[in-house]
């Protein structure tokens, strides 16, 4: 009796009263194990500090935003820094809020079918791109590095077998990514889907993952300037991919964008009457402008470290005591490259 009465009890004890039982890693363990030279620091050149109207009890809201690095979106990202240093995107709203989609901000009476008034003047010395720049054709010596690896691992690999896309060796992280390419990879930290076009010509593009953030535009051969931005807040919309400028991602604050009241307008655009739930985005700055004490620091896990390629294994095959069956595989946007702020 005693006995059952000790079973009844465990059994009844919450997930979080039981003793974790011991096993492999999980993802995040692997991360926190990581050793300084793993991690590279983001310049703040390279980071974007956007600071909206506080909450409703005063609590203060700031969104950072890591620009996209060369050779992808670079003409877009010029525009971009070149809105945030001409103050152009000061007193900008966010606009839009369609669920499991997308956030986007910007001038409300800019290209937006509520508007009301006179759109701001766009500042000078902007580009205008081309749609063939959501690609990059001429690939940079580090995605050459992954691609030459795939093809080595596919030629080396027995004739009729699928290819061996899934790899998680340092330096050559990638995974099976049909049907929207060949196969996804990571360079600089970001998330890259790799393409053959006709006469195997390869080409690259940043894929559409949650918090990354893309350029709003206008039917084509309209491009964007930047003026429009948006960021993934749902389930990863790879299909945008090849079709709009990404420019970077959202590395905190994701919460101020992900959770504000959707519009019931168009594609979730506010509508007349919905002008009050639009949120004010009171600056935006590129962060090396900002005072020294005012600059945040981050680092972001070298995708070519080895505790990177361990970490991106553990996800596609967890072994942590929660788990029963490894999947044996993952998404390229479930393998989210860790970022940290770090403190002086």
């Amino acid at each position: 009796m005693l006995l059952a009465a000790s079973a009844a009890l465990a059994l009844a004890l919450p997930a979080s009263a039981q003793e974790e039982p011991k096993g492999a890693p999980a993802p995040s363990e692997i991360v926190a194990a990581a050793l300084k030279a793993d991690w590279v620091a983001i310049a703040a050149e390279d980071l974007l500090v956007m600071t909206l109207a506080p909450e409703a009890d005063g609590s203060p809201r700031t969104v950072v935003i890591q620009l996209m690095p060369a050779p992808f979106s670079q003409g877009w990202v010029h525009n971009i820094r070149l809105f945030a240093r001409s103050g152009w995107y000061d007193g900008i709203s966010v606009n839009r809020v369609q669920d499991n989609y997308v956030t986007q901000w910007g001038d409300p009476n800019y290209d937006n079918p509520e508007a009301t008034g006179t759109p701001k003047p766009l500042p000078e010395g902007l580009r205008v791109m081309g749609e063939a720049e959501y690609t990059v054709t001429d690939i940079p010596p580090g995605i050459k590095d992954v691609v030459t690896k795939i093809f080595e691992k596919i030629e080396a690999d027995q004739p009729g077998q699928p290819a061996p896309l899934n790899n998680f060796e340092p330096g050559l992280v990638s995974v099976a990514d049909f049907p929207f390419s060949f196969a996804a990879s990571f360079y600089k930290g970001f998330p890259f889907a790799w393409h053959l076009e006709q006469h195997f010509q390869s080409i690259a593009s940043p894929t559409h993952c949650y918090g990354m953030v893309g350029v709003g535009r206008n039917y084509s051969p309209d491009t964007g300037s930047g003026a429009e931005l948006y960021t993934v807040i749902g389930h990863a919309p790879r299909h945008l991919d090849r079709n709009i400028a990404l420019v970077g991602r959202v590395i905190e604050g994701m919460e101020h964008l992900s959770s504000l009241p959707r519009g019931s307008g168009a594609l979730g655009f506010y509508t007349a009457e919905e002008a009050a739930k639009r949120t004010p985005i009171l600056s935006v700055r590129v962060a090396s402008d900002l005072p020294a004490s005012e600059q945040p620091t981050f680092e972001y896990l070298s995708t070519e470290s080895t505790t990177f390629a361990t970490y991106a294994e553990a996800i596609a095959n967890r072994r942590d005591p929660f788990f029963i069956v490894p999947a044996g595989g993952a998404d390229i946007c479930n393998i989210r490259v860790p970022v940290r702020r770090v403190e002086e």
